[in-house]
């Protein structure tokens, strides 16, 4: 097979990409991919082997040769060109991921749109590896701190955004030279494939791109041989809290690199001179896009209690009005969660809420299969467990404050840290209150959920660290070197 989204189009294998070749797992094994909400066959997924991890690292190592050392403007072209080949293949490719998925339409276009603009920007900042002349106090001497290429990138991506994230693990690393191997989610190794299917159709060298894919089972081993491969210089990786530890230990073993985007509890401020309809607007978005499924979701709800009335009231009604069916329907607000198991962790946090004094204003329940409604708790407190745990799901909590000090400790009341949001009328005060707010990223008046690919994305405690995003990820996946060269004559003392 030659080409990945041929064998998506008619339900057949995704291959492994190394070295440039369509490729089967040495062992011959594969695993099959099923829709849950329908439970028809989506694709038969070539499960790699340690064996194969290795050979997808030697690849990329042996291709630093050609892409580390290939001109600013050759690697523009690639980058662009994969961008240019993702926008033409956007309807074939948001109707994958919505197979694999069960994302609703709308969702899956967003993301095609976001992926086809980071790698258009990963394409510009080619030309960002800039060093500098460093003064040294040596006559003669000319110091230089010079950007080079890390090696080889490992990236991990996850399931719920997967072009978005998928591209944002491999785009920028590539951009500045490096050699990438991305490992595909279990869940959406279609859709994984389709972005390394636009680089390697884009003329990238063999081997500078390469994909794993494999079974749920053997992802411990695969991740491990990763970690531990001599020539694996950098490692970037978004999930959960839970597995983004694991991660880090072992990469710290083998003293590599990590940039790490995790879990989220994101709070979302409305001081009591907010616009409550934008405010409304905000947290409709932020908490009930993608059934919730994003790292930045609105979570926690951080109210002024003179006008939490108006504020649920009106979030109450938005969110009742929300359209749930069929991800295929164009109509369709919120599709299915990710699997059932999904969908009854965001039951028990409802469930305990409402046990211990919780209000549900709107949704609640069991939810249906893969579907639960959007749902608003009013009276969250810190007893209850949708206070503190990540609900990852359709489901937003109204914690009642006493002014902006308060709103403060309680949206800083976490152990993650990575978006956060503040609606205020003063827009200097708001600016005072962002920058006390223990979050990589706050959005004065604005949602939760917002990226850009030029914007310096990451978060703090247990949400990670290290930044991507264009100049940010300069840092994560470049080394700086200094190099000198002696004019004249140098005194030593012996």
């Amino acid at each position: 097979m030659s080409s990945s989204m041929n064998a998506l189009a008619t339900g057949r294998t995704v291959q492994l990409l190394i070295d440039g070749e369509w490729t089967p797992s040495e062992s011959g094994s594969s695993t099959t991919e099923i829709c849950r909400l329908t439970g028809e066959h989506v694709a038969t997924v070539v499960a790699a082997s340690v064996a194969d991890v290795r050979r997808a690292v030697d690849s990329a190592e042996a291709a630093s040769a050609t892409w580390g050392t290939a001109s600013p403007a050759r690697r523009r072209e690639v980058l662009q060109r994969a961008a240019d080949l993702l926008a033409e293949r956007s309807a074939q490719i948001s109707a994958v991921m919505s197979a694999e998925m069960g994302a609703a339409l709308g969702w899956c276009n967003f993301n095609v749109h976001v992926a086809v603009g980071m790698l258009r920007e990963a394409a510009a900042q080619t030309y960002s590896m800039i060093g500098e002349v460093i003064p040294s106090d040596v006559p003669g001497l000319t110091a230089l701190a010079v950007r080079e290429p890390a090696g080889v990138v490992v990236g991990i991506a996850p399931w719920n955004a997967p072009l978005i994230l998928g591209v944002r693990a491999v785009a920028m690393p590539l951009a500045y030279g490096n050699t990438v191997v991305l490992k595909a989610s279990e869940e959406t190794p279609c859709t994984h494939a389709a972005i390394v299917e636009a680089l390697h159709d884009a003329g990238i060298p063999a081997g500078a791109i390469n994909l794993i894919t494999n079974a749920p089972e053997d992802a411990p081993a695969v991740v491990d041989s990763l970690i531990a491969h001599p020539a694996v210089r950098r490692l970037n990786f978004t999930g959960s809290t839970k597995v983004g530890r694991i991660i880090a230990e072992k990469a710290g073993k083998h003293l590599k690199r990590v940039v790490l985007e995790l879990g989220g509890k994101a709070p979302m401020i409305v001081l009591a001179d907010a616009d409550i309809d934008a405010a409304v607007d905000a947290a409709i978005f932020g908490a009930f896009m993608n059934q919730g499924q994003i790292c930045m979701s609105t979570e926690r709800i951080v109210i002024d209690r003179e006008v939490a009335d108006e504020f649920a009231s009106k979030i109450a009604e938005r969110a009742a009005a929300l359209r749930v069916g069929d991800p295929a329907d164009p109509s369709t607000q919120i599709g299915p969660m990710v699997h059932e198991q999904a969908c009854r962790h965001v039951a028990s946090l409802v469930s305990d809420a409402s046990e211990h004094g919780a209000h549900v204003i709107a949704g609640g329940g069991e939810g249906d299969g893969l579907f639960y409604p959007p749902t608003v708790l009013r009276g969250v407190t810190a007893q209850m467990r949708l206070y503190s745990e990540e609900a990852f799901g359709p489901v937003a909590s109204i914690i009642e404050v006493d002014g902006p000090e308060e709103a403060l400790r309680v949206a800083n009341d976490t152990d993650y840290g990575l978006s956060s949001a503040l609606f205020t009328g003063d827009v200097g005060r708001g600016l005072e209150l962002a920058r006390r707010i223990k979050a990589g990223i706050c959005h004065i008046n604005g949602a939760t959920v917002h990226d850009e690919a030029q914007m310096p994305f990451g978060g703090v405690h247990d949400s990670g660290y290290g930044r991507f995003g264009s100049r940010a990820a300069l840092e994560e996946f470049t080394e700086t070197r200094w190099i000198t060269v002696q004019s004249g004559e140098r005194h030593y003392p012996i």
